[in-house]
């Protein structure tokens, strides 16, 4: 097939009374021969003229509930998936922290920090070499098979690990869901991104990456119970990995059946939703085929924002696997117990999931992405402040309160930035690529996190704090540096195009990417 071939929906004829006819979707295409789209011309006052019309606004309010209609529907099948696979991953990648707590590191890693820190580090290492192949293969092949696949190699690899009798098989399993996690991590933002507009994405992404905060709150739970279980012939942290790897098999297989698997071919739409949809789409990225675009590969990879992001998304995820790689032991730093440790890790989870949904829906709603990003990040910097500067024989409420704002600040960047990326690139194989580099980058930091809090610098963790703020200041500055540079970047387009063209206009970004005349980087 060929990877550049794009939807070109059928000309939208539309009826007056009279009988007039607008052929709009052609006329949009004409205006725009040449390359540069200019504000004023013929079809913009026919579409305006139109538009006021009594058929026109008729024909408007049917057209906006079929999109209603159309959203609702996308977002009861592809949703309830995306948000469980994401839910299963994050349990099963972070709930080693659990079981630390339950006697892992004693039993079989020789009671070693150091051991624990390489533990947590295998799974990173896989995670941040297979990134960037790991989320093109979902553009190669369709998105729902090798997410699906990528979902029952983790989950598989995440049982496994009750097994592990001592430290080189802990680490073998580890590895493999690194593996399984970068097949469908960031390949489940591109997967969105190929049924939703960037107008619809920061909310959808916020509510499947809020299935990590979930997984937080419902892993302490789960991680609660299970430490009360007692006179068991099995050890209790076998008995979490158990609990929380086997349901995720049983998922992974049916999201290989059952997840709608892309607009352009899914049974799940009618032909009627089908045109709507792609039409949608088709007005800001273009449709392509399963297939990559090795040009948009490369537009990618020599993109200087893509790696500015990508250090920014490094300086989320710096706070993010601290959190979820210490965050028990943080908190158990306080005087509780382990299995209290384990519930009082409940509260943050709940307070980021619920500050996430409505920060994404105010993003979406206001188009904005820079300054949530910006303001999320003083938050992070303000909770790792605490934990700096408050004691930790004293003050407990004070320092959860930073525990709060810690695991807030880790979550609810997430889908900001990515939805941020989406945006600002436009060709899908371009965006592929993007989210792999951001990823890759990124995940470096996560990668440090794993050797920033060893117990002899318990409870204080004097270093993690201190390289925690450092790094959020970078995020905050680099928030603020692209959300100038990009309100910069489109009135200079503005400028040059003669203004913004209709909304829906086809724009070519299947040739020119980002680069592509009428595209506009996210508003802020």
């Amino acid at each position: 097939m060929n990877p550049q071939a794009t939807f070109h929906p059928e000309p939208t004829i539309i009826e007056e009374k009279q009988g007039a006819q607008l052929d709009l979707n052609e006329a949009d295409r004409q205006s725009c021969e040449g390359g540069v789209y200019t504000a004023g011309t013929d079809v913009e006052a026919r579409s305006s003229k139109y538009a006021d019309s009594d058929a026109g606004l008729v024909h408007k309010k049917e057209l906006k509930k079929a999109e209603r209609r159309l959203l609702w529907k996308l977002d009861a099948a592809i949703l309830p998936f995306a948000t469980l696979i994401y839910l299963g991953a994050y349990l099963d990648r972070g709930n080693i922290a659990n079981a630390r707590l339950q006697g892992l590191q004693d039993e079989v890693l020789d009671g070693s920090d150091t051991n624990y820190s390489i533990a947590l580090a295998c799974f990173f290492v896989t995670y941040i070499v297979f990134s960037i192949p790991g989320t093109l293969l979902a553009k190669y092949y369709l998105p729902s098979r090798s997410i699906a696949c990528g979902a029952l190699i983790w989950s598989v690899a995440a049982t496994c690990q009750a097994a592990a009798f001592n430290k080189a098989g802990l680490y073998v399993c580890r590895l493999f869901v690194g593996i399984g996690e970068s097949m469908s991590g960031q390949a489940t933002v591109l997967y969105l991104s190929f049924w939703y507009t960037k107008r619809d994405l920061a909310k959808r992404v916020g509510l499947f990456v809020a299935a990590g905060t979930v997984s937080g709150a419902f892993g302490g739970l789960i991680a609660f119970g299970v430490s009360n279980i007692t006179n068991s012939a099995i050890p209790q942290w076998r008995i979490l990995f158990l609990i929380e790897g086997c349901p995720a098999v049983i998922l992974a297989i049916c999201v290989f059946l059952f997840m709608p698997t892309r607009p352009e071919t899914s049974n799940y739409l009618t032909e009627e939703q089908r045109t709507i949809c792609l039409t949608r789409l088709n007005g800001e990225n273009n449709v392509e085929e399963v297939g990559v675009d090795w040009r948009a590969v490369k537009r990618a990879v020599t993109d200087w924002k893509v790696y500015v992001m990508a250090v920014e998304y490094a300086c989320i995820n710096l706070t993010l696997g601290s959190v979820s790689g210490f965050l028990p032991t943080i908190i158990k730093g306080f005087g509780y117990s382990n299995a209290r440790a384990q519930l009082f890790t409940v509260p943050p989870y709940a307070v980021a999931l619920v500050f996430m949904l409505l920060l994404t829906t105010y993003s979406d709603r206001r188009q904005t992405r820079g300054i949530p990003i910006a303001v999320v990040f003083i938050l992070g910097l303000v909770g790792w402040a605490v934990l700096l500067s408050v004691p930790a024989t004293t003050h407990y409420s004070a320092r959860y309160f930073a525990c709060i704002l810690i695991v807030t600040a880790g979550y609810a960047n997430l889908p900001l930035l990515v939805s941020w990326l989406s945006g600002a690139t436009a060709n899908q194989s371009q965006r592929a690529t993007g989210l792999g580099i951001i990823n890759t980058i990124g995940q470096c930091l996560s990668l440090t996190s794993a050797f920033l809090f060893p117990t002899a610098e318990g409870p204080q963790y004097i270093k993690g704090a201190s390289i925690n703020i450092a790094f959020n200041a970078l995020g905050l500055i680099i928030a603020v540096i692209m959300t100038i540079y990009f309100r910069w970047e489109n009135r200079r387009r503005d400028k040059r195009e003669g203004g913004r063209p209709p909304r829906g206009t086809y724009l070519d970004v299947g040739n020119k990417y980002d680069l592509a005349p009428g595209k506009l980087f996210p508003v802020f």
